[in-house]
């Protein structure tokens, strides 16, 4: 379910190197609400595409961390695919709209007290907005894409399929960027104006965003807070990558990227002769690979796959001037059971040496997670998971956190 639902609500994104399949979803078995008597296959037809889920996670923190407790965080959201060419005879034009809920303001890193997070659907606050709005044209036969509009930039940038089974926020995007910036850089929950282009060849892939510097509102977290103050700047990111041929899904990627903001950050430690901190330039770099390391006969989407991720940001800017990731997931582990994965990851986030000097902090925090997504239904799925976080926020008066939890998602 996950996979064709990231697929669906991306069919803009899709729709620059692969065609989608002309048959519609079987409604009625994939998602709970069904085809809505004809109206979803006739909108599909018509080259509109609508998906509506749910999560729902209960997590405690048992042992460790900053105090023991447990929460229920809750996530709803709702996309629109829209193919321009089948609605409108807009040849080569996509759109997407996205609107999420969150619900309910709880936190689980409240007891856990990790640095790089937990769960990455909390968001600590009860709002809906929206989350993605955009237009896009493709050309020379999908070769060449131009996006403009409300963007997210995880959900085309330093992303790695096999690594989103896992429920801690830096599968999605990686702990050191995501601290970047005054607002943080558009990511979920929150995305930012942006222009975006995009050039795939047979093997390989370039593209390159240019974002508002600070996306929402510092002052209201609160609905979609679209603002282009005075001093925002922007964020530039650009993204290399090398993805030759393989069999239906299976994994061979390797990407490189740069990020940098145009407006400069705080030291953690200097000031200049005023007292005032010293700007820095905020910038970064990252690297990635995926693989499918092993297929089983017959079925290229079933079997194990890897991914290593790593990425820096300013050290005399931010608590992590690194970060990496490493994982493993295996599609169909047990006889019958197909659509299961079972995942096991670890992040580490390195303690930049001013934030060490500033906080007498310990060296870094490390993060192992071990789940398991079993596919109840084509529209439900249940995810236990458990995590292990060792120094948590790098913090030596933090004990050793355990972390329990399980995710329920639906497709409506």
């Amino acid at each position: 379910m996950r996979n064709r639902l990231a697929r669906l609500m991306a069919v803009g994104l899709v729709a620059s190197n692969v065609a989608l399949a002309d048959d519609a979803p079987d409604w009625g078995a994939e998602t709970i609400s069904g085809d809505w008597g004809g109206t979803r296959s006739s909108l599909y037809d018509k080259g509109v595409t609508v998906e509506l889920s749910h999560k729902s996670d209960a997590l405690a923190n048992i042992s460790g961390g900053v105090a023991s407790g447990g929460v229920v965080l809750m996530n709803s959201d709702a996309s629109v695919s829209v193919d321009m060419e089948k609605l409108a005879g807009w040849a080569g034009g996509s759109a997407f709209v996205q609107y999420h809920v969150q619900h309910g303001n709880q936190s689980i890193n409240n007891y856990a007290g990790s640095f790089a997070g937990v769960d990455n659907i909390e968001t600590g606050t009860s709002t809906g907005q929206f989350y993605q709005a955009w237009l896009q044209q493709n050309s020379a036969d999908d070769s060449l894409s131009l996006l403009a509009g409300l963007y997210a930039i995880d959900s085309e940038f330093y992303v790695t399929d096999t690594s989103g089974l896992f429920l801690q926020p830096p599968y999605g995007m990686s702990a050191e960027m995501a601290q970047t910036g005054r607002n943080g850089p558009p990511v979920f929950p929150m995305g930012a104006l942006a222009l975006r282009l995009k050039y795939t060849a047979s093997d390989f892939y370039v593209q390159g965003a240019l974002t508002d510097g600070v996306p929402g509102n510092l002052n209201d977290a609160h609905g979609t807070q679209i603002r282009l103050d005075k001093g925002d700047g922007t964020l530039a990111v650009v993204e290399f990558g090398y993805t030759p041929a393989v069999e239906e899904g299976s994994y061979n990627k390797t990407s490189f990227g740069l990020w940098r903001y145009s407006a400069r950050a705080n030291d953690l430690v200097d000031v200049d002769v005023l007292g005032n901190p010293v700007q820095r330039i905020d910038q970064g770099f990252y690297v990635l690979a995926e693989r499918t390391l092993f297929a089983e006969q017959g079925n290229a989407g079933q079997g194990l796959s890897g991914f290593v991720r790593f990425g820096t940001a300013n050290k005399d800017v931010y608590q992590a001037d690194w970060s990496g990731s490493l994982g493993l997931n295996y599609q169909g582990l047990f006889d019958g059971r197909d659509d299961d994965a079972a995942g096991i990851a670890v992040t580490t986030s390195h303690a930049s040496a001013k934030y060490r000097l500033a906080n007498a902090a310990e060296s870094s925090e490390t993060v192992v997670e071990l789940t398991y997504r079993a596919q109840l239904q084509s529209w439900l799925a249940v995810q236990p998971m458990v995590q292990r976080i060792f120094n948590p926020n790098m913090d030596g008066a933090i004990r050793d956190a355990w972390v329990v939890g399980a995710r329920l998602e639906a497709a409506f």
